[in-house]
């Protein structure tokens, strides 16, 4: 057991609970909040769905101690929410709930919809209702809802350009997201002596960051050429493929399977390099093409000498995880899942740099089985949440 505090609802508050304990049990359990609903208790309905910091996730699947410090809003929360209150009233107008069940989880990922995609048509509506079922309605009058305060808000910017610049404004059709170069940005962490890495990517609101390391039974300089092969690299993580390569800038897509998670991000990364230091930084930006959800993310990497032939190589990945994905962003599960991956691809890169093996039995290394790795690491959550690891 341990105590936890967090915001709800403007509220601050605080109990006891154990390490397995979910948010929307503590929610229910604890403090009463029972307007959030618990149907499928699997991530999958998305009945459950709250607001942690200001983003919608699945209640169901994230650890109540994930959340300490944040701010959660339930759907008894929203009083002062204007854009909830356009979307209540447009609920009742277009008759989009019939028993209610879902209705809580489906207005905070409609409040979503509306914020993050004001251009968003009746297709990508759907598209971004697909985590939220509904038995009763036939979604017909949900999209319909939402579409409305959809243009009643483009309207009213309409009116408030045209005031303002004396011309009309021209509504611009949904087109989804390109990796620009300033995306990438500059990576002030690599400057020496400047005192830059005392801002990080990972304290920026949002953002999520995960550390793990790895061994290399090779010397040091070997390991840090081995590190600049940009292909090579990306054939020791299995679903990453290049498409492009311009100097220290790629292109190319990774493709992720998790329980019920499977995205492919298409985007662009910048690697910069420390040769004096022998630090890096992979800096990249994508979008995932059946969700539309948006990542960020630095995977920053610094190597030190053990012994003559050994090299540690200490991983800092910093993201940032936008839209329907960002629920599975803070799950525990998925940051153990992670540092496994991390170990299983520094086992990958000793294989590839192992001189005697063949080139198959070099590119045996990236096959590995995700499936495996995620039953792997839910077995060593079990061990532990009863005392046996």
């Amino acid at each position: 057991m341990q105590t936890i505090e967090f915001n709800v609802n403007g509220r601050r508050v605080s109990g006891a609970c154990a390490d397995r304990t979910h948010l929307g049990d503590f929610l229910r359990d604890t403090h009463r909040l029972t307007g959030t609903h618990l149907g499928c208790e699997h991530g999958v309905c998305g009945a459950c769905t709250v607001l942690l910091d200001d983003k919608p996730v699945r209640s169901c699947i994230t650890f109540a101690a994930a959340c300490q410090g944040a701010d959660i809003v339930t759907v008894e929360g929203y009083q002062d929410d204007a854009v909830m209150a356009d979307l209540r009233a447009a609920f009742n107008q277009h008759h989009a709930l019939q028993c209610g069940f879902c209705t809580p989880g489906m207005l905070a990922t409609a409040r979503d919809i509306v914020l993050r995609l004001p251009d968003a048509d009746d297709a990508t509506i759907r598209h971004e209702l697909s985590g939220n079922l509904c038995r009763c309605t036939g979604y017909m009058g949900i999209v319909a809802a939402i579409r409305s305060v959809l243009d009643a808000r483009r309207a009213a910017a309409g009116v408030i350009a045209r005031h303002a610049a004396g011309a009309a404004l021209a509504e611009a059709p949904f087109t989804g997201f390109a990796v620009a170069d300033e995306a990438l940005g500059t990576l002030p962490h690599l400057a020496a002596n400047t005192g830059a890495e005392a801002e990080r990517s990972a304290d920026r609101k949002g953002w999520s960051r995960i550390e793990g390391s790895f061994t290399v039974p090779y010397a040091l300089d070997a390991v840090w050429a081995f590190m600049a092969d940009l292909p090579a690299v990306a054939g020791c993580l299995p679903g990453a493929v290049l498409t492009e390569m311009e100097g220290e800038k790629v292109r190319g897509h990774i493709a992720i399977k998790f329980g019920p998670m499977s995205a492919r991000f298409d985007g662009a990364a910048r690697l910069q390099r420390d040769d004096a230091n022998k630090r890096g930084v992979l800096k990249g930006a994508g979008q995932d093409s059946l969700s539309n959800s948006k990542a960020a993310g630095d995977i920053a990497y610094q190597l030190k000498a053990l012994a003559a032939h050994d090299t540690e190589v200490a991983v800092d990945l910093q993201y940032s995880l936008q839209g329907p994905l960002a629920q599975f962003s803070r799950s525990g599960l998925v940051r153990d899942f992670v540092r496994r991956m991390i170990a299983d691809f520094g086992k990958s890169v000793a294989r590839r740099m192992d001189p005697t093996l063949s080139d198959a039995e070099r590119n045996q290394a990236v096959r590995l089985n995700p499936v495996a790795v995620f039953f792997g690491v839910l077995w060593e959550r079990v061990k532990r949440w009863f005392g046996a690891g």
